[in-house]
């Protein structure tokens, strides 16, 4: 059985102060959780104070990226050894780091491998385009970035890697796939390319999650499919009712 995971990637939103009183709203919601586990990922600034404030706390802490180079003349970036000190998790490859950004799968492994180096867990974000999808391109678009993005990655437990998908049509603009459709895709695509990339056992032991405008009143048909396992939530995830709401319904 693979654990439910709810992550929250709270993006470019929540000052230090802020991240402090929504993170001490969830820590009441979540205190008696043990069937589901729960991840934040706020902005670089407020690790530190909520990596202190998670500590008896079942919440998961990480950050929303790393730089690809261990450390050096990088003005601006945050290494994995860096962030390593105060989160368990990064989320790699969103579709905004692709799009606004420019991040090539090619630079996404490297991230990938400096994430696993450093002990952290990857949430590695893959996902199709409108017209990608329209074409009936996705299945081939999204086989692509995990291979590409995971070539070369040895992964001997599942616990150490988290994939989500993402269709990117569905970030932040309140549409979202279906949950047959995903987890169709989910179990005809993507688990069979891990299993290529890493066999069967661990294809059918990793996380899937589905990510795009995922909200209380639709998370319940996510979750009931068997291949989807758990959400990255973005907006819903800065509200502490809505996010409590969607880790409820996972429960």
């Amino acid at each position: 059985m693979r654990k439910p995971l709810i992550a929250g990637n709270w993006k470019m939103n929540k000052t230090e102060s802020e991240g402090i009183s929504l993170v001490r709203k969830l820590i009441q919601g979540v205190k008696s959780l043990t069937t589901v586990d729960v991840l934040i990922c706020p902005p670089f600034t407020s690790l530190s104070q909520l990596n202190k404030l998670l500590v008896s706390s079942p919440i998961l802490l990480g950050a929303q990226n790393i730089s690809e180079h261990k450390s050096g003349a990088f003005t601006g970036e945050i290494s994995a050894d860096m962030a390593a000190e105060f989160c368990t998790h990064v989320i790699l490859g969103h579709s905004e780091r692709r799009a606004f950004y420019g991040e090539t799968d090619e630079l996404i492994n490297l991230k990938v491998t400096a994430a696993l180096n450093a002990g952290m867990i990857p949430v590695l974000c893959v996902g199709e385009q409108l017209e990608e999808r329209e074409s009936g391109g996705a299945a081939s678009v999204i086989a692509g970035q995990l291979q590409a993005g995971l070539e070369g990655v040895h992964l001997p437990d599942p616990d150490l890697m988290v994939i989500a998908y993402e269709p990117v049509w569905a970030i932040g603009s309140g549409l979202s796939a279906s949950a047959e459709d995903t987890g169709d895709l989910i179990g005809g695509v993507i688990r069979p390319t891990l299993s290529g990339l890493w066999g069967e056992i661990i294809s059918q032991k990793i996380r899937i999650l589905y990510g795009g405008s995922v909200n209380p009143g639709n998370a319940r048909g996510f979750f009931t499919q068997s291949e989807i396992d758990g959400a990255l939530v973005g907006g819903a995830s800065l509200s502490a009712d809505n996010f409590l709401g969607i880790i409820e319904q996972a429960t």
